[in-house]
C-alpha cells in the first residue's frame, strides 16, 4: 500500500494548526535583509516583516534544496514509499523547476512535483485537498491524476494599496500600466490559466474595491456552491467585512477568515491587501 507524504511551499500560506493536522513538510523560501536572513514563517511572521518594510525591502530565494533533501530522506526512513510536492507557480518563482529537478536525482522514494499556477491559499487549498485524498487512502497514482482537476477549481482575487512592492520585486506582470495612483485607481488582481497576475478590473478606492471583490465572489455562487478563504496583507478590517459580506451570499458552503498573507509573498505585495479563494465544490 501506497505511503504517501505531502510536502509543499511557505508560499501556500497554509497555517501552522493545518500543517500539523494533515502532516504537511514546509519547505521555507528564504528571507534576506541586509544584517540578517530568516526562513520564511519559521523564523519571521508577517507583522515583523510588515514592520520592517519601511526601512528595507528584503529579498526572497527559493527553499533550500539541501532541506528538501534532508525531508527525502527522512521520510524515505520513516516509510513513506512516495511523496507528492505542490509548489507555487513557476510564473513567480523557480521553485518548481528546481524541486522538480532535485527529485530526478532523488531515487529513495516516488515523487511527484506538482505546479500549482497561483500561490497564497489558491496553492494552499491544492495542497489541503491533496492532504484529504491521502487521508481517503487514495493511490499516489490517483491523486496525481485529480491534482489538475483540483486546480481548475480553485481561484483568487484581491486588491492592493500600492504597486511599489510589485514593481520592486519584479513580480508585475500583466497588471502593469493599469492604475492611475493619482486617481486612487485601485487594481482587483487575479492570476490566469498560466499563473501569472493579472488585471480583472479596476476600482477607484477601497469602498469600491471591495464591493467589487464581492460581486465577483457573488458570480460564482450563482451557479455553484463555492468554499472561500478570506486573505489578508495587514488589512484585518478590510478582509473581516469582505468576508461577512460573502458569508450572506447564497451557496457559500463555508467562509474562513484569517489567512495572512506569509512573509515571503509579503515582501512583494507589502500591507494593504485584502481578497479571497474560492473554491467551487460538487
Amino acid at each position: 500500500m501506497d505511503k504517501i507524504a505531502l510536502l509543499t511551499d511557505s508560499a501556500s500560506d497554509i497555517c501552522t494548526e493545518d500543517l500539523n493536522k494533515y502532516n504537511i513538510n514546509l519547505l521555507p523560501f528564504k528571507i534576506i535583509f541586509s544584517d540578517k536572513e530568516y526562513d520564511d514563517k519559521l523564523e519571521i511572521t508577517s507583522d515583523v516583516l510588515y514592520e520592517l518594510l519601511p526601512r528595507e525591502i528584503p529579498k526572497t530565494s527559493l527553499p533550500s534544496i539541501e532541506r528538501l533533501n534532508n525531508i527525502l530522506n527522512r521520510l524515505a526512513d520513516e516509510g513513506y514509499t512516495h511523496a507528492i510536492i505542490v509548489t507555487i507557480s513557476n510564473e513567480f518563482s523557480g521553485t518548481y523547476n528546481s524541486m522538480r529537478l532535485a527529485c530526478e536525482d532523488f531515487d529513495r522514494l516516488k515523487t511527484h512535483v506538482f505546479n500549482s499556477k497561483s500561490l497564497s491559499m489558491a496553492e494552499g487549498v491544492v495542497v489541503l485537498e491533496a492532504a484529504k485524498l491521502i487521508e481517503e487512502g487514495k493511490s499516489f497514482e490517483e491523486i496525481v491524476r485529480l491534482l489538475p482537476d483540483l486546480r481548475s477549481k480553485i481561484d483568487i482575487f484581491f486588491t492592493i494599496d500600492t504597486l511599489e512592492y510589485l514593481r520592486k520585486g519584479g513580480r508585475i506582470g500583466r497588471v502593469a500600466g493599469t492604475i492611475g495612483d493619482v486617481l486612487n485607481l485601485k487594481p482587483v488582481i487575479t492570476i490566469d490559466e498560466n499563473g501569472s497576475f493579472r488585471t480583472y478590473c479596476k476600482a477607484r478606492g477601497k469602498k469600491q474595491s471591495t464591493s467589487k471583490l464581492l460581486k465577483i465572489a457573488k458570480s460564482y455562487t450563482e451557479n455553484n456552491k463555492c468554499k472561500f478563504w478570506v486573505m489578508d496583507g495587514n488589512a484585518l478590517d478590510d478582509a473581516q467585512t469582505l468576508c461577512e459580506n460573502i458569508k450572506n451570499l447564497n451557496n457559500v458552503v463555508d467562509c474562513k477568515l484569517g489567512y495572512s498573507i506569509g512573509p515571503a509573498l509579503g515582501v512583494h505585495t507589502g500591507p494593504g491587501l485584502f481578497g479571497f479563494i474560492v473554491e467551487k465544490v460538487d
